[in-house]
């Protein structure tokens, strides 16, 4: 086994993998403790100097995954994430960058990385984008729609919340969030009563159809990752089997190809018959 090789069983080993997950926590944590007010001096010194180790830490485990698995390293966007991520803890804190340094933070994004349940949800999100985008399509033209109706019908009346178009969009995002939309709706219905048919519609199409629609696309993309992960790990216990078949069918051709004394333990037929 090559020096490569055995850096890369360990990395994929679960200790090793479990101990990352840990320091990643672990520099979370000191990260927001950092951020409570009056601490002691010597409280935020050791808080700064475990920071500075994780990073030390984070900067060897890209080193020797990048020795590991050389180019190979580049073509998994999880391990670009990684290096980007670590590599912006790098940048200089002062001067102009020194706004960089609230982005320390970011580091605790790897746990997505780290753990596989958090990728396998990552990746379902992102492949459910080309869904969610007919979605949000359909969204933004209900929107649309009733904000010119609104604006229409209840300009005069709420000129707070329906005065033109971009204010009738907020409002009617305001709405479709639950938030205080019975008080812009009883401003309205004070003088026209029947307008609770046009919230009630707005709310029933834009939050519990065109909402759960999103639901309805990430929960199918999850059973589409989890069927996908299922068939790749039944084609690599497959392959397994073939592999293995393929080597019991190269031996029993390479004794079939033996001399018949070879295959006798080095006696003729006629000695194995007469002992």
């Amino acid at each position: 086994m090559s020096r490569r090789e055995r850096l890369r069983s360990i990395i994929e080993a679960r200790p090793f993998q479990r101990t990352i997950i840990a320091i990643i926590a672990l520099n979370a944590i000191t990260h927001g403790t950092a951020t409570f007010d009056g601490l002691p001096e010597q409280v935020l010194g050791f808080l700064h100097a475990v920071d500075r180790i994780a990073l030390a830490i984070f900067v060897v485990e890209i080193a020797v995954r990048l020795y590991a698995y050389g180019w190979k390293f580049f073509r998994d966007p999880w391990s670009v994430f990684d290096a980007l991520i670590v590599g912006i803890a790098l940048v200089p804190v002062t001067g102009p960058t020194s706004v960089l340094r609230t982005l320390r933070i970011l580091r605790a994004l790897r746990l997505i990385s780290a753990v596989p349940s958090m990728r396998r949800v990552v990746s379902a999100l992102l492949s459910a984008i080309p869904g969610m985008a007919s979605i949000i399509g359909l969204l933004l033209l209900v929107m649309y729609v009733s904000a010119v109706i609104s604006t229409e019908m209840f300009g005069r009346i709420a000129p707070d919340y329906f005065a033109d178009l971009p204010t009738s969009l907020f409002s009617l995002f305001q709405i479709m969030t639950g938030e205080a939309w019975p008080d812009i709706a009883d401003q309205v219905m004070s003088e026209m009563p029947w307008a609770w048919i046009f919230f009630v519609g707005y709310i029933l199409t834009s939050s519990y159809v065109v909402l759960n629609l999103f639901i309805a696309v990430v929960v199918n993309a999850l059973d589409d990752e989890t069927v996908s992960r299922e068939e790749k790990r039944t084609e690599d216990k497959l392959d397994t089997i073939l592999q293995e078949l393929a080597r019991l069918h190269a031996r029993i051709d390479a004794l079939e190809r033996l001399p018949e004394e070879q295959r006798s333990g080095g006696h003729s037929p006629a000695q194995v018959s007469s002992s």
